[in-house]
């Protein structure tokens, strides 16, 4: 199948947009919470899987949103390991969805573009993983460690739950608005140079047809004054 040069052209800045809004971002710190972003193509006609493994009694967080592409809107589904169809939407555009608690297993998330048949889709989507068995594993370890190498006053558990819990809770906030604000952002920068090309084109379009006016009345005025002359002669 042959693609038309301006399908190509299109595809092409699809493709560099993608790379340059690719985002990949994977967080064991501190905190028990596991976060997941990526950005990628969903060629027309097609259907992409991604899988994501929970353990048992999990909270699993689930954001999507169309960054580029005719019509910004794409299927979405979330499958359970079990097979169980948990979320179901049809061309939206974007969506958040809550698992909690989760099971244990591989949970299925699905991006559909079946429905368009030319046009492919660039997509963003998240996943945040708040793990409440791996909470206290290797926090508990360095704590023991600190707690029987110094002589302090102060309870370390309530400095650990109190400032550095917290700071870490703010920065994965922080870290999650900025990975969807630079989404918005290049489907912004995507819908603004689109508008530009047709801004540019009827433009263009405009101004020929006024030039084209603009002769043709020059013509027949001309034409008006040599019958006029003629007549007089």
């Amino acid at each position: 199948m042959h693609c038309h040069p301006s399908m190509k052209t299109a595809s092409a800045q699809l493709c560099l947009l993608a790379y340059l809004t690719l985002t990949v971002g994977l967080t064991l710190g501190l905190g028990p919470s596991k976060n997941t972003g990526f950005t990628f193509l969903l060629p027309a006609g097609s259907t992409e899987c991604f899988y994501q493994s929970t353990a048992m009694n999990d909270s699993m967080e689930v954001e999507y949103q169309v960054i580029a592409g005719s019509g910004l809107d794409v299927g979405f589904a979330l499958i359970s390991p079990s097979g169980h169809r948990l979320v179901s939407d049809f061309r939206r555009s974007d969506g958040i969805h809550m698992v909690d608690p989760t099971a244990d297993g591989d949970y299925r998330l699905c991006f559909d573009n079946s429905f368009s048949k030319l046009s492919e889709k660039m997509v963003f989507f998240e996943v945040v993983i708040n793990s409440q068995s791996s909470a206290g594993g290797g926090q508990d370890e360095w704590l023991d460690i600190v707690t029987s190498e110094s002589m302090v006053d102060y309870k370390m558990e309530d400095i650990r739950v109190r400032g550095m819990d917290s700071v870490h809770l703010y920065l994965e906030k922080s870290r999650q608005v900025q990975a969807v604000l630079r989404a918005f952002e290049a489907r912004d920068r995507y819908l603004l140079e689109d508008n530009l090309w047709r801004v540019s084109f009827w433009s263009c379009v405009n101004l020929l047809v006024m030039l084209t006016v603009a002769g043709v009345q020059i013509y027949t005025l001309r034409r008006l004054f040599d019958d006029t002359k003629r007549v007089r002669t």
